[in-house]
Protein backbone atom coordinates (compact mmCIF):
# COMPACT_ATOMS: atom_id res chain seq x y z
CA UNK A 1 0.00 0.00 0.00
CA UNK A 2 3.00 2.49 1.12
CA UNK A 3 2.44 5.89 3.15
CA UNK A 4 0.07 8.78 1.77
CA UNK A 5 0.72 11.99 3.56
CA UNK A 6 -2.69 13.08 4.18
CA UNK A 7 -3.10 17.23 5.66
CA UNK A 8 -5.89 17.20 8.31
CA UNK A 9 -7.86 20.00 9.12
CA UNK A 10 -6.82 23.14 11.56
CA UNK A 11 -9.38 24.12 14.55
CA UNK A 12 -11.75 26.72 14.23
CA UNK A 13 -10.84 29.97 16.58
CA UNK A 14 -11.77 28.90 19.96
CA UNK A 15 -11.71 25.50 19.21
CA UNK A 16 -8.11 24.89 19.77
CA UNK A 17 -7.98 23.33 22.95
CA UNK A 18 -10.61 21.20 22.34
CA UNK A 19 -8.68 20.20 19.41
CA UNK A 20 -5.82 18.99 20.82
CA UNK A 21 -8.43 17.24 23.52
CA UNK A 22 -10.13 15.31 20.97
CA UNK A 23 -6.79 14.54 19.08
CA UNK A 24 -4.95 12.73 22.01
CA UNK A 25 -7.95 10.87 22.89
CA UNK A 26 -8.34 9.72 19.05
CA UNK A 27 -4.61 8.62 19.09
CA UNK A 28 -5.22 6.53 21.66
CA UNK A 29 -8.54 5.09 22.86
CA UNK A 30 -7.58 4.28 26.07
CA UNK A 31 -7.27 8.48 26.37
CA UNK A 32 -11.64 8.66 25.91
CA UNK A 33 -12.77 9.16 29.18
CA UNK A 34 -14.86 6.46 30.68
CA UNK A 35 -18.17 7.07 33.04
CA UNK A 36 -17.90 6.24 36.95
CA UNK A 37 -19.61 3.24 38.42
CA UNK A 38 -21.76 5.40 39.75
CA UNK A 39 -22.28 7.48 36.64
CA UNK A 40 -23.29 4.42 34.53
CA UNK A 41 -25.48 3.47 37.54
CA UNK A 42 -27.46 6.68 37.02
CA UNK A 43 -27.40 5.81 33.48
CA UNK A 44 -24.22 7.87 31.43
CA UNK A 45 -22.38 7.14 28.86
CA UNK A 46 -18.92 8.43 27.96
CA UNK A 47 -18.54 9.79 24.33
CA UNK A 48 -17.96 7.12 21.69
CA UNK A 49 -15.05 7.65 18.89
CA UNK A 50 -17.90 8.31 16.52
CA UNK A 51 -18.90 10.97 18.56
CA UNK A 52 -15.33 12.24 18.78
CA UNK A 53 -15.23 12.10 15.59
CA UNK A 54 -18.00 14.34 14.60
CA UNK A 55 -17.12 16.55 16.85
CA UNK A 56 -13.54 16.96 15.42
CA UNK A 57 -15.07 17.20 12.00
CA UNK A 58 -17.79 19.99 12.54
CA UNK A 59 -15.40 22.41 14.10
CA UNK A 60 -12.13 22.33 11.21
CA UNK A 61 -11.06 24.56 9.01
CA UNK A 62 -10.48 22.52 6.02
CA UNK A 63 -7.28 22.60 3.86
CA UNK A 64 -9.33 23.13 0.64
CA UNK A 65 -9.83 26.86 2.13
CA UNK A 66 -5.94 27.05 3.05
CA UNK A 67 -5.46 26.48 -0.50
CA UNK A 68 -7.65 28.63 -1.46
CA UNK A 69 -9.29 25.98 -3.85
CA UNK A 70 -12.42 27.51 -5.51
CA UNK A 71 -15.91 25.61 -4.16
CA UNK A 72 -18.76 24.85 -6.89
CA UNK A 73 -21.81 27.30 -5.87
CA UNK A 74 -19.44 29.70 -4.41
CA UNK A 75 -16.56 30.76 -6.96
CA UNK A 76 -17.30 31.47 -10.95
CA UNK A 77 -14.19 29.63 -11.57
CA UNK A 78 -15.51 26.24 -10.21
CA UNK A 79 -19.08 26.50 -11.59
CA UNK A 80 -16.98 27.05 -14.90
CA UNK A 81 -14.47 24.16 -14.34
CA UNK A 82 -17.95 21.80 -13.76
CA UNK A 83 -19.85 23.23 -17.04
CA UNK A 84 -16.39 21.66 -18.66
CA UNK A 85 -17.00 18.39 -16.93
CA UNK A 86 -20.23 18.26 -17.81
CA UNK A 87 -19.68 19.58 -21.49
CA UNK A 88 -17.24 16.13 -21.64
CA UNK A 89 -19.57 13.68 -19.85
CA UNK A 90 -22.17 11.23 -21.41
CA UNK A 91 -24.80 14.03 -20.56
CA UNK A 92 -26.75 10.80 -19.14
CA UNK A 93 -28.57 13.93 -16.70
CA UNK A 94 -29.52 17.46 -17.35
CA UNK A 95 -26.72 20.09 -16.45
CA UNK A 96 -28.96 21.20 -13.72
CA UNK A 97 -28.87 17.82 -12.24
CA UNK A 98 -24.85 17.36 -13.00
CA UNK A 99 -23.95 20.90 -10.80
CA UNK A 100 -26.01 19.98 -8.20
CA UNK A 101 -24.29 16.72 -8.13
CA UNK A 102 -20.96 18.80 -7.63
CA UNK A 103 -22.54 21.10 -5.20
CA UNK A 104 -20.14 22.39 -2.59
CA UNK A 105 -17.02 20.61 -4.68
CA UNK A 106 -13.94 22.00 -3.93
CA UNK A 107 -11.92 22.00 -7.27
CA UNK A 108 -8.04 21.33 -6.16
CA UNK A 109 -6.54 21.65 -9.18
CA UNK A 110 -7.53 24.95 -9.13
CA UNK A 111 -6.14 26.37 -5.93
CA UNK A 112 -4.26 28.76 -5.80
CA UNK A 113 -2.04 28.22 -2.86
CA UNK A 114 0.17 25.12 -5.44
CA UNK A 115 2.48 24.34 -2.64
CA UNK A 116 0.27 22.95 -0.93
CA UNK A 117 -0.65 20.51 -3.71
CA UNK A 118 1.51 18.25 -4.87
CA UNK A 119 2.91 16.84 -8.18
CA UNK A 120 4.26 13.74 -6.24
CA UNK A 121 0.11 12.33 -5.82
CA UNK A 122 -1.63 10.04 -4.03
CA UNK A 123 -3.51 7.88 -6.28
CA UNK A 124 -6.95 7.37 -5.47
CA UNK A 125 -6.79 10.42 -2.83
CA UNK A 126 -7.31 13.75 -3.13
CA UNK A 127 -5.22 16.19 -5.34
CA UNK A 128 -3.55 17.85 -2.43
CA UNK A 129 -2.70 14.29 -0.30
CA UNK A 130 1.28 13.44 -0.75
CA UNK A 131 2.49 10.53 -1.98
CA UNK A 132 5.18 9.99 0.77
CA UNK A 133 6.18 6.80 -0.79
CA UNK A 134 8.64 8.49 -3.44
CA UNK A 135 10.61 9.20 -0.08
CA UNK A 136 11.85 5.90 -0.02
CA UNK A 137 13.93 6.46 -3.37
CA UNK A 138 15.40 9.69 -1.32
CA UNK A 139 17.18 7.29 1.70
CA UNK A 140 20.44 7.26 0.05
CA UNK A 141 20.49 11.14 -0.01
CA UNK A 142 19.47 12.36 2.78
CA UNK A 143 19.25 9.09 4.86
CA UNK A 144 17.20 6.83 6.63
CA UNK A 145 16.27 8.93 9.77
CA UNK A 146 15.01 12.03 7.59
CA UNK A 147 12.61 9.43 5.68
CA UNK A 148 11.54 7.51 8.00
CA UNK A 149 10.17 10.39 9.98
CA UNK A 150 7.52 10.97 7.25
CA UNK A 151 5.83 7.66 8.79
CA UNK A 152 4.84 9.67 11.90
CA UNK A 153 1.58 11.97 12.03
CA UNK A 154 2.55 15.27 12.50
CA UNK A 155 0.44 18.53 14.57
CA UNK A 156 1.33 21.40 13.05
CA UNK A 157 4.05 22.88 14.95
CA UNK A 158 5.76 19.55 14.13
CA UNK A 159 4.68 19.13 10.49
CA UNK A 160 6.74 22.85 9.93
CA UNK A 161 9.88 21.56 11.82
CA UNK A 162 9.93 18.33 9.92
CA UNK A 163 9.82 20.26 6.88
CA UNK A 164 12.57 23.04 7.74
CA UNK A 165 14.47 20.52 8.24
CA UNK A 166 14.20 18.12 5.05
CA UNK A 167 14.84 21.97 3.64
CA UNK A 168 17.96 22.81 4.97
CA UNK A 169 18.97 18.82 4.34
CA UNK A 170 17.84 19.44 0.63
CA UNK A 171 19.88 22.91 0.57
CA UNK A 172 23.07 21.42 1.71
CA UNK A 173 22.80 19.33 -1.19
CA UNK A 174 21.69 21.56 -3.29
CA UNK A 175 24.65 23.71 -3.09
CA UNK A 176 27.45 21.00 -3.08
CA UNK A 177 25.96 20.05 -6.44
CA UNK A 178 25.02 22.98 -8.03
CA UNK A 179 21.24 22.28 -7.87
CA UNK A 180 19.58 24.68 -6.46
CA UNK A 181 17.41 25.70 -9.28
CA UNK A 182 15.35 22.89 -7.99
CA UNK A 183 14.10 23.91 -4.75
CA UNK A 184 11.37 26.48 -7.01
CA UNK A 185 11.05 23.88 -9.72
CA UNK A 186 7.39 22.35 -9.60
CA UNK A 187 7.57 19.77 -12.11
CA UNK A 188 10.15 16.92 -11.83
CA UNK A 189 13.16 17.30 -13.83
CA UNK A 190 13.40 14.96 -17.07
CA UNK A 191 16.68 12.95 -15.40
CA UNK A 192 16.21 8.95 -14.96
CA UNK A 193 14.09 8.36 -11.58
CA UNK A 194 17.51 7.00 -9.89
CA UNK A 195 19.55 10.27 -10.57
CA UNK A 196 19.76 12.53 -7.89
CA UNK A 197 18.15 15.65 -9.71
CA UNK A 198 15.18 13.47 -9.46
CA UNK A 199 15.56 11.99 -5.79
CA UNK A 200 16.31 15.90 -4.76
CA UNK A 201 13.27 17.55 -6.09
CA UNK A 202 11.03 14.60 -4.28
CA UNK A 203 12.57 16.17 -1.00
CA UNK A 204 12.30 19.98 -2.09
CA UNK A 205 8.71 19.27 -3.02
CA UNK A 206 7.80 17.06 -0.15
CA UNK A 207 9.33 19.93 2.40
CA UNK A 208 7.55 22.84 0.22
CA UNK A 209 4.38 20.90 1.27
CA UNK A 210 5.18 20.29 4.73
CA UNK A 211 6.17 24.11 5.59
CA UNK A 212 2.83 25.19 3.29
CA UNK A 213 0.59 23.63 6.02
CA UNK A 214 2.72 23.56 8.82
CA UNK A 215 2.94 27.50 9.13
CA UNK A 216 -0.81 27.69 7.87
CA UNK A 217 -1.44 26.08 11.16
CA UNK A 218 -2.48 22.38 10.04
CA UNK A 219 -0.82 18.85 10.51
CA UNK A 220 -0.83 15.51 8.43
CA UNK A 221 -2.13 11.64 9.08
CA UNK A 222 0.51 9.39 7.76
CA UNK A 223 -1.56 6.99 6.32
CA UNK A 224 0.04 3.54 5.84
Amino acid sequence: MGLDMRPMGKPKPGFEKRYMEIYQMLKDDNNIPKPSMLERLLGKKGPTREQLLEEWFANLIPTYETIKAPRVGRDKEADAWVKEQYEESDKKVSLQDFVKEYQGYYVIDLAKETDGVPVYRALGQDENVFRGQFLNDCLDLIGKELVHEAWETKLADETLDYGNRLMQAADKIAVEKNLQHLKTQRMPPETDEKAIESKLHIVYSLARWLIFYGKNGHGYEADF
